[in-house]
């Protein structure tokens, strides 16, 4: 059985000649708004100019977002309050799984989704693992760690040990208040092989040597919880390193011409998903918004304002240029043969599994720390 196609495809044709020009035209008051949570900033733009514009101008569907800084948590405390206010959230993979299984999201079936251009169905064609119960995998993002290339002159990191070489490398550096990505960088530094990370951050003694390892920065580390932060903090000169997203990396060093380095070795690599709160105003919009924003076309356009890889092959195969400097986005994407040598794929299973226990944990530590 055919696979029916969503009704903003049907009516796309007329509704574009109704709607030209809408993104500058007020929205009627009793048009149906899409409500997303997302995440701000430069990825927040490039999704406006790759999904939400042409959403509206496809359906006249207004798309209003607030902003939040990842987690589970605002999630479970809106719930405990009533309706959710939004009906789509931009989560990553492992929080989404988390989610997913405290019964915070709706279940979501790939027939929402569209076959590539070749007609390949959408299992066959989005990569392996970017399909869950409750998310749908739009791109691949990674955690690395960057560093202002002017802060060490004749010498420059190659590895994540320079992440903890304060000799070496001397400088604040700004880390995510977060265990995912400072855990594995961690232990890496140890030479614990790839493979054995999260097995090793399962046991007692494995958090220790961690945490430990993380003590060894002293003063010299600056926490951010905002995505928007450790590249400002590097192109302001604040810090000399920072963890944080490649594509707000990417954003600072391209449109505004930050002195700023990816260091690829450890790149954390992920999904990012879209994910329906149970109890969502507009479920079945938000499912028609997931169906057309992740189309292979509609990936491919993301990627010209953020190097983050679509989740779908045949969008993986058809990344080209930044659309406003034409620098070649293919280079600058995690997946490419040259920045993912030496990546992590993250758990998002393990971490899905251990998400109360590993941040109390952290945070725990963190206090501790704070306190002394």
């Amino acid at each position: 059985m055919g696979i029916a196609r969503p009704w903003w495809r049907l009516v796309a044709p007329a509704l574009s000649l109704v709607f030209v020009g809408v993104s500058s035209m007020a929205v009627a008051d009793d048009a149906p708004v899409l409500r997303v949570l997302s995440w701000g900033g430069a990825y927040e733009r490039a999704q406006r100019e790759a999904w939400f514009d042409p959403f509206t101008e496809a359906t006249g569907v207004e798309v209003r977002v607030d902003e939040y800084s990842g987690g589970v948590d605002v999630l479970r405390e809106v719930a405990d309050r009533g309706q959710p206010p939004w009906d789509l959230i931009d989560f990553t993979m492992s929080d989404a799984m988390a989610a997913c299984d405290q019964g915070l999201l709706e279940r979501l079936s790939p027939a929402i989704l569209e076959a590539a251009p070749d007609g390949t169905p959408p299992r066959r064609d989005f990569l392996d693992g970017a399909l869950g119960d409750c998310a749908i995998a739009h791109t691949v993002f990674a955690t690395v760690v960057a560093y202002d290339r002017t802060a060490f002159p004749g010498r420059r990191p190659t590895s994540i040990d320079a992440l903890f070489d304060t000799e070496r490398f001397p400088g604040e550096r700004a880390l995510q208040r977060s265990p995912s990505a400072n855990l594995e960088w961690a232990l890496l530094s140890y030479n614990v092989p790839r493979q054995e990370l999260y097995g090793l951050l399962s046991t007692e003694r494995g958090l220790r040597l961690a945490l430990r390892r993380l003590d060894s920065l002293g003063d010299s580390i600056r926490w951010w919880e905002e995505a928007e932060t450790p590249a400002r903090l590097l192109a302001d000169g604040e810090v000399v390193m920072a963890s944080g997203y490649n594509g707000r990396f990417f954003d600072m060093m391209a449109n505004e011409g930050a002195p700023i380095e990816i260091l690829w070795d450890a790149q954390i690599r992920e999904f990012e998903t879209w994910a329906v709160p149970r109890g969502a105003r507009n479920p079945g919009l938000a499912r028609e918004f997931i169906g057309f924003a992740t189309a292979t076309e509609r990936l491919v356009a993301f990627a010209r304002h953020l190097p983050y890889g679509p989740a779908r092959r045949s969008g993986a195969e058809q990344v080209t240029t930044h659309e406003p400097s034409g620098i070649d986005m293919r280079l600058h994407v995690p997946s490419h043969p040259f920045n993912a040598e030496r990546a992590v794929r993250k758990d998002e299973a393990w971490y899905a599994s251990v998400h109360d226990r590993i941040n109390e944990r952290f945070m725990a530590w963190l206090e501790q720390r704070d306190s002394q």
